[in-house]
């Protein structure tokens, strides 16, 4: 049996762009995507901090130290620019394996959507 259990999670980034008039998904910074392990299209799961929306959708790569969070399509509807979101993907492993694994977990900073030394 397997079991979905948390891969990874980006804690606390600035959504800086809502475009509605775009094919679906999230555009992130990809500094933000290779300190988390996140790969381009891979589904991830979004919670909005100032309005409790919570949804899913897929990660598209943006400019690298750009900042850039930008939900695109339908998802830019559950979010304003500004608004604080925490990103997370998950993964199926065995029980066995997950008592083993450590998520990566990246703080970046609110400001600036850019990784911290």
């Amino acid at each position: 049996m397997f079991i979905q259990v948390i891969k990874s999670k980006i804690h606390r980034v600035t959504v800086t762009e809502a475009n509605l008039n775009y094919i679906g998904s999230i555009t992130l910074d990809e500094d933000l995507m290779d300190a988390a392990g996140i790969v381009e299209g891979e589904r991830v799961y979004i919670v909005d901090i100032n309005n409790g929306e919570r949804f899913d959708t897929y990660v598209i790569a943006g400019e690298r130290a750009s900042g850039v969070v930008c939900l695109n399509g339908a998802a830019a509807r559950r979010v304003q620019p500004g608004d604080i979101v925490i990103i997370m993907s998950y993964g199926m492993m065995t029980p066995e394996e997950a008592r083993e694994f450590r998520p990566r977990l990246v703080f970046p900073d609110t400001a600036t959507n850019r990784l911290v030394e």
